[in-house]
């Protein structure tokens, strides 16, 4: 609706001119001092006789035609009578026309009250001001008043002289105005293009039925705002994408939901407000309940029955299958791909809903402007990367990968485990969604691996190498923020942690698994049965978890046979044999760090056991050594980094390992 629509507003307008006019000219005609230059300021003892002689009655009754326009559409929507049409006309009138002002001053027979008053408005409407029904039509409950459309503004005054006024924003929509009502800005905004989703279809054929109250939980992946939107564009309504923490953080929050309520009226919208059950106290939705307002909400958790008293239709919000994933990443990225670049394939296990998948792809375009402009591989991933929220990063150490396939020195059948472990992770959409595979009995869709071996084998760096692998960032779990002495807390900061999981796209790592993860015993007092029941949560936990996690252990015997039949691969990391060493000692070195002529890695892989942590301690230590005598790297400083390292693992330096370079140690 433009301003081609506006002349018949401004022809019910001149319409009430006429009748102001007349109602002017009865004044004066019945005025005992109608030229007094100081009407309106004070009552002289003649118009005080001739009130009391007079009769007041309703001026002439104005024409009930059918309004047309915005107007039209308000009427249609919130059932107004001719009267209520009428009355919001002459309340409106001096916001469209400043003449009015002087009109109503003069009639109000005060020049300081230029809105007009209810007694005046219902006589203008030709109804008496003594009407039930006339006065029933500006109620509190009463249309025009519940849908904000116009106000009677409090105060002392008796009923009939309080002042009517059309808010600001209700004025500037009948007069062509699409902007967004200001007071929203901070928790609201329109959907401009929703997008094509599969399941809208059946939302949006309820709310043509005549639902007006839905609720959508959301799962990983599933995009319910989007869903929302999209159902609403289906059945016809706009959508006002609302969020519910803000809102509610918002000074004076009651206020805004009928505010929101009046936008949504004046758009014929609907709303989608979320997450609810991130709102505390419990958000009540029955102020925003309306016949001709659909409303969407949507959260985590399931329904609760304080939200409001209306049942609605719940349905799942679940995660977007790979195919529409894929299409939405080409959708949004037409014409900016870099040649040969599938966004489908290379985000294929990022679990993303269609709103993260649009503001990825404008993060991939903007990193891809500091390269060629074109968006390739590094890019994809670095925009799904962001979308990962912040919470998880209060519970766990986030690492962004710096490692790869060729930075690991492991045999090949360990190599075999973590290729397949990370392969589960890249094809479970195809495996457990298109070849329905997914296992029953409530189990998530998450990918599990045990890691199992002595300090230093390369544990928390094979994990780092699988994130790498996948693009994802690689979160280590500190058990300070987890194990708690008091009973239930443990449980309780494991499930935030499992949440925040839940909706990151990442590689969850527990280090040192043992600990929380440990085998439940013989109940002999109150602290095992406690501690079975901690053992037995997080059994059920990690069967619904959705994420990708590895458990890192150094007593794999440790751990409970039940947590390891749930686990999808578990790789034992052997300490490394002479040849693995001597990749390991030359991979440690580098190839940047000067090295002397009588370096022996030989010497220093067959000589001395040592795990790949350990090898790596060593070489910084010998780098060091060598940095402060201002030389390159020689046998002496690599030697003597292995007996600080024998000594911090408290191990006997004894003089036949260090065979002919015995002499370049003190031991």
């Amino acid at each position: 609706m433009t301003e081609a629509r506006l002349p018949h507003l401004f022809e019910r307008l001149a319409g009430l001119e006429l009748r102001i006019r007349d109602a002017v000219e009865t004044r004066r005609a019945t005025d005992p001092q109608p030229d007094d230059p100081f009407r309106g300021l004070y009552l002289s003892h003649e118009t005080i006789e001739a009130l009391l002689e007079a009769h007041r009655e309703p001026f002439a009754p104005f024409v009930d035609t059918v309004p047309d326009g915005r107007l039209g559409r308000l009427a249609d929507t919130l059932g107004l009578t001719g009267v209520d049409v009428e009355l919001l006309l002459v309340a409106l009138a001096t916001d469209v026309d400043s003449r009015f002002e002087q009109f109503y001053g003069y009639l109000n027979d005060d020049v300081t009250r230029r809105r007009a008053t209810v007694g005046l408005a219902l006589r203008l409407c030709g109804i008496s001001e003594a009407s039930a029904a006339g006065r029933a039509r500006l109620d509190a409950d009463a249309p025009l008043i519940a849908s904000g459309l116009l106000t009677v503004e409090p105060g002392e005054h008796p009923f009939l002289s309080r002042a009517l006024r059309v808010p600001d924003r209700v004025v500037n929509h009948l007069l062509g105005d699409d902007r967004l009502d200001p007071e929203l800005a901070g928790f609201a905004r329109l959907s401009e293009s929703p997008s094509d989703l599969p399941d809208a279809g059946r939302v949006a054929r309820a709310l043509s039925s005549g639902a007006r109250l839905v609720y959508l939980r959301e799962r990983p992946g599933g995009g319910a705002r989007e869903l929302g939107a999209a159902a609403l564009a289906s059945a016809g309504f706009p959508s006002l994408l609302v969020d519910a923490v803000r809102l509610h953080a918002e000074p004076g929050h009651a206020g805004l939901v009928r505010v929101l309520r009046r936008e949504a009226l004046l758009r014929g919208a609907g709303i989608v407000l979320g997450p609810v059950d991130a709102v505390d106290p419990a958000l009540r939705l029955e102020s925003l309940e309306h016949p001709a307002i659909p409303v969407i909400a949507h959260g985590a958790s399931g329904w609760d029955p304080r939200w409001s008293a209306t049942p609605p239709l719940q349905l799942d919000a679940a995660g977007l299958s790979l195919g529409t994933r894929a299409g939405l990443w080409r959708s949004e990225l037409d014409g900016r791909l870099a040649p040969g670049v599938d966004p489908g394939e290379v985000t294929a296990h990022f679990v993303l809903g269609p709103g993260q998948i649009a503001r990825a792809a404008k993060a991939a375009s903007v990193a891809a402007l500091a390269d060629d402009g074109l968006v390739d591989a590094t890019h994809l991933r670095a925009g799904a990367r962001s979308q990962n929220a912040a919470g998880l990063q209060r519970l766990a150490r986030r690492i962004e990968p710096a490692v790869g396939w060729s930075d690991l020195v492991l045999p090949a059948g360990v190599l075999s485990l973590l290729d397949e472990l990370a392969a589960r992770a890249r094809y479970r959409d195809r495996v457990l969604d298109e070849w329905r595979m997914r296992p029953g009995g409530g189990r998530g869709r998450g990918v599990t691996g045990l890691f199992a071996g002595d300090s230093g084998t390369g544990k928390t760096m094979s994990a780092e190498v699988i994130a790498a692998s996948l693009g994802l960032d690689l979160y280590t779990v500190n058990l300070a923020t987890v194990v708690d002495k008091y009973v239930g807390e443990t449980e309780k900061n494991l499930e935030r942690i499992f949440t925040e999981a839940a909706g990151v796209n990442g590689v969850l790592l527990f280090d040192e698994a043992d600990a929380i993860f440990g085998k439940r015993s013989e109940v002999r007092d109150a602290h095992d049965r406690y501690a079975n029941i901690e053992s037995a949560y997080l059994l059920q936990r990690m069967e619904t978890f959705d994420g990708i996690a590895v458990l890192a252990t150094n007593l794999r015997a440790n751990l409970d046979e039940a947590f390891t039949r749930r686990l999808d691969v578990i790789v034992d990391f052997p300490l490394p044999d002479a040849e693995h060493r001597r990749q390991l000692w030359d991979r440690c070195l580098g190839s940047t760090i000067p090295r002397a002529g009588d370096l022996d890695l030989d010497f220093l892989a067959s000589g001395f056991e040592l795990a790949g942590g350990h090898i790596r301690s060593a070489a910084v230590t010998a780098a060091y050594l060598a940095a402060e005598a201002g030389r390159p790297v020689s046998m002496a400083d690599l030697v003597g980094a292995v007996v600080r390292e024998y000594r911090k693992l408290g191990r006997l330096c004894l003089e036949r390992e260090f065979g002919p370079y015995i002499g370049l140690v003190s031991l």
